[in-house]
């Protein structure tokens, strides 16, 4: 059986005592390639900053394995591209779990960088400033910072947002050989055919979970439905609730299944 990477027990997520992601159980199989889906709003983000600890739980638990490192690729929205700073320090960013944030640049940092702007196609970028990026440009750039920091568990937040169809089929291929190297991958993405194509596995989110497993089953047309009805139900002052019996049970059943989620 293959070990759980991350572990939610009725999880609950938000902001200013509003929940946001509601009794998330389950277990994410180390290895495994995940899209997390849902309407706008319906707790994709929150998930993410929840699993890397920018947000704290309201409830329940966030459990990684023993170890793990967590890389982590917000939504280019929450950047500022004003920063004045160059290609070359955004990607050695991502090495400072590593040195510190005062530690020396090694000769093995810099080669490190260079190879990682290779493998996004970003070569001689390195002295460009963030705010001439396009945003496939500054997209690869924020992949590369993901790459040298090496890490088990790989958190993607809409990385496919404003990128022409060269970028995204350059981000696809590195995912999959993240995957190939047996990392953990997460990624929320918005268009449900690129995750039946590329994406074995499939969290559909409304607020609660309404499906996890394999993403034909989890992107079944009542799911779909079902997460549109939710959705459409949910205000943003949607108060504290307490889970309906037979999903909670459902879904605490789930979370004893380490080997893989199933469909809702």
């Amino acid at each position: 059986m293959t070990d759980a990477c991350l572990t939610f027990r009725d999880l609950t997520l938000g902001y200013n005592s509003h929940p946001a992601v509601h009794h998330l159980n389950g277990a994410v199989r180390a290895g495994s390639l995940t899209a997390v889906v849902g309407a706008n709003g319906s707790g994709k983000s929150t998930l993410m900053k929840g699993i890397v600890g920018v947000l704290k739980p309201m409830a329940g638990t966030c459990l990684k394995a023993n170890g793990a490192r967590i890389a982590y690729l917000p939504q280019q929205s929450e950047l500022d591209r004003s920063f004045p700073a160059r290609v070359v320090d955004l990607v050695m960013m991502g090495l400072w779990p590593k040195r510190g944030l005062l530690g020396r640049v090694t000769g093995e940092d810099r080669h490190a960088v260079s190879k990682a702007l290779m493998a996004v196609g970003l070569e001689g970028f390195e002295k460009r400033p963030l705010d001439t990026l396009s945003g496939g440009q500054l997209q690869r750039t924020l992949f590369a910072r993901v790459l040298v920091q090496d890490a088990e568990i790989i958190l993607l937040d809409e990385p496919f947002n404003a990128v022409d169809a060269k970028t995204l089929g350059d981000l696809i291929s590195l995912i999959k050989r993240w995957h190939g190297e047996s990392r953990t991958v997460m990624v929320v993405v918005h268009d449900l055919e690129l995750v039946r194509e590329h994406f074995p596995e499939t969290l559909l989110l409304a607020r609660q979970p309404i499906a996890w497993g394999t993403t034909a089953e989890a992107l079944r047309p009542e799911n779909l439905l079902r997460a549109r009805r939710f959705d459409e139900a949910w205000h943003d002052d949607a108060p504290w609730c307490e889970p309906e019996g037979h999903d909670h049970a459902h879904h605490h059943d789930h979370a004893e299944h380490t080997s893989g989620p199933r469909a809702a």
